[in-house]
């Protein structure tokens, strides 16, 4: 094994406070699950427990692995760390619908006493629905995004561990308020964006190839901290920073693009079958 990634490997060890922080919600939400599943199973099949411990799972592998010692020393993997934590971790934990087996797993006391009247609270419910507009989320995760990848705050948070940790938590933050109108899990309202989730993918994928591309076709490392701490395994910074872009632009479009394209395949489908039925001929016809 190459020298460098035994000592990553050697100086890494598991934050147990994040651990088993991970290891409590996840105790929680199985709870909550079994009891659900007793008396209403079809609400809740298997596969929205597999994705909220994928996701539970993807949120320790990204930000408590031995990943975080490789993404300090190449920017490469640190671009691996921000699609897990951006793109992968929010989509699965949304997709488990976690509110309802969290407040079901949790002790019923603390759900009526502490939980309760914050989700009685009209002031906490309108800026819930609030931030989790369309519009709202998608400024929230692309401006978070563009922002800690300026020069100045990407290398003050891998100078500053502190702050470094911030920017994880504004990444998953803003993560999770933007997939939520997709994913939309309980308690939000269901509403029927249609075409306009389309365009709310693919304009977030426009970001993501501006951002990538710049970072492929520079002439020169963007950010100064690779340049003087150099890294372990002795890469070109700028091949590093090349590498690092070609990830986020292939996995990262594809994050966006794969939705985008099964809701085109939902609605193209759903117009289809309207055509086809007797309302939709006559319809046309008089149209």
């Amino acid at each position: 094994m190459n020298s460098a990634t035994d000592a990553i490997l050697a100086e890494w060890s598991p934050p147990w406070l994040l651990t088993a922080s991970i290891l409590v919600f996840a105790a929680i939400y199985v709870r909550g699950f079994l009891a659900i599943r007793k008396t209403r199973p079809q609400l809740f099949p298997e596969w929205r427990l597999v994705a909220y411990l994928s996701g539970l799972a993807t949120l320790w592998l990204s930000i408590a692995s031995p990943i975080d010692g490789f993404a300090d020393a190449l920017l490469s993997a640190h671009m691996v760390q921000h699609l897990l934590l951006m793109s992968a971790v929010p989509p699965l934990v949304l997709l488990g619908s976690p509110v309802v087996p969290i407040l079901r797993g949790l002790p019923r006391a603390f759900t009526r006493v502490i939980l309760g009247p914050l989700f009685a609270s009209k002031p906490l419910l309108n800026i819930g629905r609030f931030l989790t507009k369309p519009l709202v989320a998608w400024l929230a995760l692309n401006l978070t995004f563009l922002l800690w990848h300026t020069p100045a705050a990407y290398n003050f948070a891998l100078w500053n561990e502190g702050w470094h940790r911030v920017e994880h938590i504004c990444f998953l933050t803003a993560a999770l308020l933007f997939w939520w109108p997709v994913v939309q899990p309980w308690p939000a309202h269901h509403h029927d964006y249609r075409w306009g989730m389309l365009l709310y993918l693919i304009t977030a994928d426009f970001v993501n190839t501006a951002l990538s591309a710049f970072l492929a076709f520079c002439d020169r490392p963007v950010y100064s901290y690779y340049l003087q701490n150099p890294n372990p395994f002795h890469v070109n910074p700028l091949d590093d920073q090349v590498v690092g872009a070609a990830i986020m632009w292939v996995l990262g479009s594809m994050i966006f693009l794969l939705p985008a394209v099964l809701l085109t395949l939902n609605l193209l489908s759903g117009r289809m079958e309207i055509d086809r039925s007797p309302i939709g001929q006559r319809g046309r016809t008089v149209g």
